[in-house]
């Protein structure tokens, strides 16, 4: 006759091998099918990109993307340009935040600088003019979320009205000259 001692470890061997196979622990309920695992859906995060450019109509760099959404030529008293003694070209644009940075709509005065070619001696860069659009009066400063898109708009004081208008995107306070872009005004 053998011994019991030895059936014994052996039906415990057994049963955790069941247990293991089965995907529960022996005081588990069997019949519950095993638990999938959770997922989250989250917003696939924006690349940055490797270089920088300025191609239609818009600023990609590693921290930020500037897309203009509009441009406008803006007469003396018309509204956007209430208050000012020249016409503007206006330019309205979205800003979104690449990197996480501190960035607000306002960084496009980092990156941009408008010129008018009517002097044949010298370069005539024109002068920033006022808000051409009310609606971003408190908005214009917001901290954007990285990842997070704020419109804004910006305007530049005209020498005239038949000039094109070149806009130039220029590495961080003008560094370096990404690209451009000419605008004829209407």
């Amino acid at each position: 006759m053998r011994s019991n001692s030895k059936i014994i470890p052996s039906l415990a061997f057994v049963a955790i091998v069941i247990a293991t196979l089965v995907g529960c622990s022996p005081a588990a309920d069997t019949a519950s099918p095993p638990k999938a695992e959770k997922t989250v859906a989250v917003d696939a995060p924006v690349e940055a990109p490797t270089e920088d450019t300025f191609e239609n109509q818009t600023l990609t760099t590693p921290e930020v993307v500037i897309k203009i959404t509009d441009v406008k030529t803006i007469p003396v008293g018309e509204v956007g340009n209430e208050y000012g003694e020249k016409p503007v070209i206006a330019f309205w644009y979205d800003t979104t935040n690449v990197a996480g940075e501190s960035i607000d709509p306002l960084i496009w005065i980092n990156y941009f600088r408008a010129y008018q070619d009517n002097n044949p001696n010298a370069e005539n860069e024109l002068q920033p003019g006022m808000l051409p659009d009310d609606r971003f009066g408190e908005s214009q400063m917001e901290k954007i979320k990285k990842g997070g898109t704020v419109a804004n708009a910006v305007s530049y004081e005209l020498d005239d009205t038949t000039t094109p208008v070149k806009l130039v995107a220029a590495g961080m306070f003008g560094e370096s000259e990404i690209g451009s872009m000419t605008f004829e005004l209407k």
